[in-house]
């Protein structure tokens, strides 16, 4: 059999797999958890009404102006997790930040401000356009590119090592403490109003907080965001592509009651080739399907109440250019009305 009929074929039976698989996940029994990391008498938290949201800065983001990271910079050890290039550093201060370089710096940099701004845990992310940091290793095992000889990289995201917190577990979508709330089907709404694809439940953090107790259910990997709504080719328009994220679908359908949004899509077929990653992906089809309307108007209002400068301040944040912050602007404030327009009810129109 020549290659080329072989490799379709290959591709073929992977597809049809990857229905079977599919459906086998949505007969998957649910449970409800125990208690992260064995600790189920702490309080489980996913989201706080953020009454000041209206004034809420999206420059500076979750840890606000005075958490901002002040070098000089040191290198403290390499950080393999997931797929960017990522390193542990010591600022002058004594805090350690994970630096990541390449595709995601820039959007997940805008992520974390938005979620965070409807009263979501999100990461304290701050970007810098340029960032040197001493003592990098001549060998690293990723990013050796993007690292200049004395330390110097370019478009860098920091994300903050907040003391008192304590990673003690990861959450799942399909099985967890607040399974059918408005408040999780809200995130569920942000994630596609964002178009983040890569909803892998090994993204979702529990962190505990040793001052309150409670167990904080955070997206902690916002990274795949404001491109394709699911893993494309070629894979430089998934991730913080303003052409993607403009002509990407946002609502798939609105029937009765529910609303199925489009984010997360299925993987393109050529990377059937990689088959753990590609089942992975279509395990998420239809994880914001069948979202109450009530429950995406909810979240749309509470939306509504950022003006237009905060959400470009998000952007700026991430170093755009003016004309994609205007740009990528217009299509966030575009979904936030189309999810207002999902309910007749006057108290949810801004």
């Amino acid at each position: 059999m020549p290659h080329k009929v072989r490799r379709l074929t290959f591709l073929a039976t992977l597809a049809v797999l990857s229905v079977a698989s599919s459906g086998s996940f949505a007969k998957e029994t649910k449970s409800r958890p125990t208690g992260a990391a064995g600790e189920p008498n702490r309080p489980a938290v996913i989201w706080r009404e953020p009454a000041d949201i209206a004034s809420r800065d999206l420059y500076y983001g979750p840890g606000g102006e005075e958490h901002q990271p002040h070098g000089p910079f040191a290198f403290v050890e390499e950080d393999l997790d997931g797929t960017s290039p990522k390193y542990v550093v010591r600022d002058r201060d004594e805090v350690k930040w994970t630096v990541k370089l390449g595709m995601e710096a820039r959007p997940e940099t805008v992520a974390s401000r938005l979620v965070w701004a409807a009263g979501y845990f999100a990461n304290e992310d701050y970007f810098l356009e340029d960032l040197r940091v001493d003592g990098m290793p001549a060998h690293l095992a990723r990013g050796q590119k993007l690292v200049g000889p004395d330390g110097t990289m370019r478009a860098a995201r920091l994300k903050r090592h907040i003391g008192g917190e304590k990673n003690i577990a990861n959450w799942k979508w399909r099985d967890d403490p607040f399974d059918g709330t408005r408040e999780l089907n809200g995130l569920k709404v942000m994630m596609a109003l964002i178009n983040n694809w890569d909803l892998k439940d090994e993204n979702n953090k529990v962190y505990g907080d040793k001052d309150t107790g409670e167990r904080m259910y955070i997206v902690s990997d916002l990274g795949a965001s404001f491109g394709t709504t699911g893993l494309s080719y070629p894979f430089s328009h998934s991730k913080g592509d303003l052409n993607s994220y403009i002509h990407s679908k946002f609502i798939n359908r609105v029937s009765g009651d529910y609303v199925d949004f489009r984010t997360p899509s299925r993987p393109s077929l050529i990377y059937a080739w990689w088959p753990s990653g590609f089942l992975s992906r279509v395990r998420l089809d239809g994880l914001v399907h069948h979202i109450p309307r009530d429950d995406a108007s909810w979240i749309g209002h509470l939306l509504s109440r950022l003006s237009s400068g905060q959400i470009r301040d998000a952007f700026r944040a991430a170093g755009y250019p003016k004309e994609q912050i205007d740009e990528f602007s217009k299509v966030v404030e575009d979904r936030i009305a189309a999810l207002n327009d999902l309910t007749d009810d006057p108290k949810y129109r801004k």
